[in-house]
């Protein structure tokens, strides 16, 4: 049964001695307030009369006759050795929730930015939501101890650097040097809430109304909203098997001030760019004095194809900044992410971080700096490689049977792939008999700025069980077999 000790009744009760109404009248009325509209609800223990006068600032007798006068109303009861109570079976009541302004004030403007939807409620459908890795390889026993040693220590009594702890930065560089090829200083990083906030950050850092950005088409919805958001004109610029079409890029004076481009696992196409189109997207970014945003989502996860340089690695004149984010490899729960920016930027984009929430949770990047750097992380990729893999490849032996009518696309990475529908079957149709069956899938269309010109499902299977792969799999064959079924069936 909930208890309130003296210390944590934390009601808002004031008492005017120059008030017409006794001091005892007050208390019994405020009291008993809190008490209807379930500030106190049913069952509380209250303080003992002593306490509560100590508190504030009363004769002990003011507060006995108060909590008389309630017992003999019903609202309190005592209980022989333990104290005083809320009675427990007052009719429960709601907290009093905050008043309405009227219907549409002013100072509130529609929302510009897209809803973004949240993971289904039902415990028993299997979501093939894009995004979600799994974390339960991970070794509770490291996770344990990288806690303990994160927290040894009381946390600092003043706010960090927003650019972050310097013990993680430094561990950041060494990583990127060794797994993506990409030499930089800790002094060159900036620690920030997740990917999203570095994108957000650079976004303020260069755009002004009307800047015209490069953006992949079909690409991640996020992003392009993120961008849009800042008054930005999107180019979208369309995507093949060798990654986005950099020969569509405009040169000055009509160059896009900035490009955002996915090279090693292209959202959700799951294509990489080419090395060819790495350089001639570089090239073009030196002669128009542009910007290149890397976002090296899912780079970590390579199954069958060797890695390809990082854009940033191959960046001779600083005209590109890279984000990476702990989200994939690990858990979007812990919101940590960071960005490299070419040194005009550093000082701007630090000052926006300073202003948005100053730093990322200190004892996060703790911890995060010990997985670094003693190694765990690069363990725990190395099997996570191993772990996707296998899950991808249940899903294609699954699909297989049904190559001639929906093939998965694109190179062997990442968490999610790329279903590709023939193209008389509607994928909307898919989606929705395959919810009425539980099973929970994106279509493609959702990624595009404009009219859509691929037909097909983004899968994402990082998140679920290797049984509930091979089980939603099953449940997309049927309905897509069905559905090609009624087709024959419509055009014979």
């Amino acid at each position: 049964m909930p208890t309130l000790a003296r210390a944590s009744l934390d009601l808002s009760i004031t008492l005017d001695r120059k008030h017409k109404e006794s001091l005892h009248t007050q208390l019994v009325q405020q009291l008993r307030q809190s008490i209807t509209n379930g500030l106190l609800p049913a069952g509380v223990q209250l303080p003992s009369t002593r306490a509560f006068a100590a508190d504030l600032g009363l004769s002990r007798n003011v507060v006995i006759a108060a909590y008389d006068e309630l017992f003999a109303e019903g609202y309190l009861e005592g209980r022989h050795g333990s104290g005083t109570y809320v009675r427990q079976d007052l009719p429960l009541h709601t907290r009093l929730s905050r008043p309405s302004p009227p219907p549409c004030p002013r100072w509130v403007r529609p929302p510009t930015l897209p809803e973004i939807s949240a993971p289904s409620p039902d415990p028993h459908a299997i979501e093939f939501r894009l995004g979600t890795p799994t974390i339960t390889p991970l070794s509770t026993r490291i996770w344990h101890e990288v806690w303990r040693k994160a927290i040894e220590h009381l946390p600092p009594n003043m706010c960090g650097s927003p650019k972050g702890d310097p013990r993680l930065r430094a561990a950041l560089a060494d990583y990127l040097g060794r797994a993506r090829g990409i030499a930089c200083q800790a002094e060159d990083l900036i620690v920030t809430s997740g990917a999203t906030q570095a994108l957000d950050l650079l976004a303020r850092a260069i755009l002004g109304p009307s800047d015209l950005v490069g953006f992949e088409e079909p690409g991640y919805p996020v992003a392009r909203h993120i961008l849009a958001a800042s008054g930005a004109q999107i180019l979208p610029l369309p995507v093949d098997d060798d990654g986005m079409c950099v020969d569509q890029l405009s040169q000055s004076p009509l160059a896009p001030v900035l490009v955002h481009v996915t090279p090693s696992h292209q959202y959700p196409l799951t294509t990489r760019l080419s090395v060819t189109r790495r350089l001639a997207l570089l090239d073009w970014a030196q002669t128009n004095d542009s910007l290149i945003i890397e976002d090296d989502y899912d780079s970590e996860f390579r199954f069958h194809a060797p890695p390809l340089p990082a854009l940033a690695s191959l960046d001779t004149t600083g005209h590109v900044a890279y984000i990476g984010t702990f989200s994939k490899v690990l858990t979007p729960a812990l919101r940590i992410g960071y960005l490299l920016v070419p040194s005009p930027l550093r000082e701007p984009v630090e000052r926006l971080k300073r202003f948005s929430d100053y730093h990322t949770s200190w004892p996060t990047q703790q911890a995060l700096a010990i997985l670094l750097s003693e190694g765990h992380l690069d363990r725990h990729i190395r099997r996570m490689r191993h772990h996707y893999a296998h899950k991808r490849q249940l899903l294609k032996e699954v699909l297989a049977p049904i190559a001639h009518l929906a093939q998965l696309r694109g190179l062997d990475a990442g968490l999610h792939a790329y279903l590709e529908l023939r193209a008389d079957l509607d994928a909307h149709r898919v989606a929705q008999d395959a919810k009425a069956r539980g099973i929970l899938v994106s279509t493609i269309d959702t990624c595009y700025a404009g009219t859509p010109d691929r037909n097909g499902l983004l899968l994402g299977y990082g998140g679920l069980s290797a049984k509930d792969v091979v089980r939603g799999g099953q449940v997309l064959r049927e309905v897509i077999e069905h559905l090609a079924g009624e087709t024959r069936s419509n055009l014979g």
